[in-house]
């Protein structure tokens, strides 16, 4: 039990290396995306975007979250929310309780001030999923969820979310046409070019204003995390 404890706690420092290490190759690779992201919406402030992919397994929700702490570390604050309502990751990830949280919002069961939750790193507030609704599609394409997004503007710098594979089910698509920008990832070596272009014109139907990609797992000495814009 130990060791799997060990284990499962270094899984959630690699995935938070912008935390953890904040001067290494990988972070500052996280960092130039930041810039590449704020350079890609210089006709336009940036103040809620989603991260996706076109399938499960590329690294969407671990580059979501370093991308949400190296905005909080430039000094904007920043609302990370659990948009993946059908396989919710961001407790598992921050290590927070998740009884309440973005589908508790939604359906009125909990004001959005009191579902949020304060992470260790300063700056970064976050929203996880919360219970599990029958309906997340619905939920996300919702008067509420227009409402959350308004008022979670007012309050940060920056709204982030992290949603379901663009291929799997429609959720990326509704929220996409919410937000400001929208951000894919896709894994070196296992994403198929068809997978991904698919997945961007589905983006693109929703209305999405696609800032970039991000490539993950790519074989260079310098990081593993790079950015090409459209």
């Amino acid at each position: 039990m130990a060791k799997g404890k060990k284990q499962s706690n270094q899984k959630s420092m690699r995935h938070l290396i912008t935390k953890m290490n904040p001067r290494s190759p990988i972070a500052e690779q996280y960092k130039t995306i930041r810039t590449n992201l704020q350079f890609s919406s210089v006709d336009g402030k940036l103040q809620s975007m989603l991260v996706t992919s076109s399938g499960p397994s590329e690294g969407k929700s671990s580059t979501t979250a370093n991308l949400a702490i190296v905005f909080a570390q430039q000094g904007k604050k920043v609302l990370l929310i659990d948009a993946d309502m059908r396989k919710p990751t961001l407790h598992y990830t921050f290590r927070i309780d998740n009884r309440r949280g973005l589908s508790s919002v939604l359906v009125a069961e909990s004001e959005l001030s009191d579902a949020i939750t304060t992470s260790d790193v300063a700056g970064l507030d976050l929203l996880p999923c919360g219970p599990i609704p029958p309906n997340p599609s619905e939920l996300l394409g919702s008067r509420a969820m227009e409402t959350l997004i308004a008022n979670a503007s007012l309050e940060y710098d920056l709204v982030m979310f992290d949603t379901p594979p663009v291929l799997a089910v429609t959720d990326a698509q509704i929220l996409a046409n919410l937000c400001d920008g929208a951000v894919m990832v896709v894994r070196s070596k296992q994403t198929e070019n068809d997978a991904a272009t698919k997945a961007k014109e589905l983006l693109e139907v929703g209305n999405a204003k696609l800032l970039g990609v991000v490539l993950n797992d790519r074989e260079q000495q310098k990081g593993h995390y790079y950015y090409y814009g459209n």
